[in-house]
């Protein structure tokens, strides 16, 4: 496999992303969404998840498609972004069509950051607000790294953030990964700038620098947070034409990036989501080899995205932890003899 031309989500053809932020609130939201409705599904893993309309994805609801994805810091706070995109696609005319009603489908997924050093003394909720302006500005291209609700995102380390990644296959279908990593665990190793994901890392995309030489005799994990304080939510993408059980299925295997990228991953304290999303645009050629395929493509991108949101974050005034970039740069060489 190889990078599509972004490196990014929207490398899947016809989906569109979006950020808002408020800098002294240290959170912000991201927003998923295309011209069309497209499929989804999802899994959890983690022990305390907060979400959205999830369930509507399931292979057995009605529902087969959804106007917009919304990933949002702020815990539970957060899920009123899913409001401001949903008001938003109303006055624009999206939406499941119930007799003479549109109602917008908008599941979403939100992650803990409200003990990062941000002033979070509102009076009003601003997060409909934050994803009313995120779909708005949803476009094809994107920066990641310290930016939408990756803002205030934090590892068991150092910063976290919003990553992105994709893969082109053989076979001409496209993958994709939007990833907020706010974690209990490590996507370094034992504090280094070498990342767990290093492996399937393609084009130097953070740092080239592989894995250490020499690995810790011990890898103790260093508990920062507590109870509901982190969480990891993603999703994937592809073109490949994909039905509600076959996207559940493909969510299911993508975790395997998040355990492949951080550690610990999937614990009690994190709530672990990965939606899955099809724009049904390419046949697949193989039922047999093609979902076995795209099922490992998918993990190995959600890894590298994870990898790229520590990777792209940024220092901020009032931060609690440092970012890869401040590590020294001879850490940061892949010369051996550094």
């Amino acid at each position: 496999m190889k990078p599509g031309p972004r490196n990014l989500i929207t490398d899947v053809a016809g989906l569109r992303v979006g950020h808002a932020a408020h800098a002294a609130l240290k959170s912000g939201v991201t927003v998923l969404t295309a011209d069309a409705p497209f499929s989804a599904g999802v899994h959890v893993m983690g022990g305390a998840p907060g979400t959205r309309e999830t369930d509507l994805l399931a292979p057995d609801k009605l529902v087969q498609a959804v106007d917009a994805l919304v990933l949002s810091g702020g815990s539970a706070f957060g899920l009123a972004a899913c409001d401001g995109v949903a008001d938003a696609l109303r006055r624009a005319g999206r939406g499941h069509a119930v007799g003479p009603v549109r109602v917008p489908i908008v599941p979403g997924a939100i992650c803990f950051d409200l003990l990062n050093g941000g002033d979070k003394d509102w009076e009003e909720n601003p997060y409909p607000a934050l994803g009313r302006q995120a779909w708005q500005d949803a476009a094809s291209g994107f920066a990641i790294g310290s930016v939408g609700a990756g803002t205030g995102a934090m590892t068991g380390r150092l910063k976290g953030g919003l990553g992105s990644a994709s893969a082109v296959l053989d076979s001409g279908i496209t993958v994709g990964a939007l990833v907020v990593v706010n974690a209990l665990g490590h996507a370094n190793i034992d504090g280094s700038p070498h990342f767990w994901a290093a492996p399937w890392e393609l084009d130097a995309e953070f740092g080239g620098l592989g894995l250490p030489a020499i690995f810790p005799a011990a890898m103790e994990p260093i508990l920062g947070k507590t109870l509901g304080q982190a969480t990891t939510i993603a999703i994937v993408a592809t073109d490949a034409a994909l039905d509600k059980a076959g996207l559940q299925r493909l969510a299911i295997v993508a975790h395997d990036g998040m355990a492949r990228a951080l550690v610990p991953s999937h614990t009690p304290l994190d709530g672990d989501l990965v939606f899955a999303v099809s724009t049904g645009a390419r046949a697949m050629r193989d039922d047999g080899t093609d979902p076995f395929v795209l099922g490992h493509a998918a993990a190995c991108t959600l890894a590298r995205a994870i990898a790229r949101a520590v990777h792209a974050a940024r220092p901020a005034p009032g931060d609690l932890q440092s970012c890869w970039c401040d590590l020294p740069a001879s850490d940061r060489s892949n010369d051996p003899e550094k």
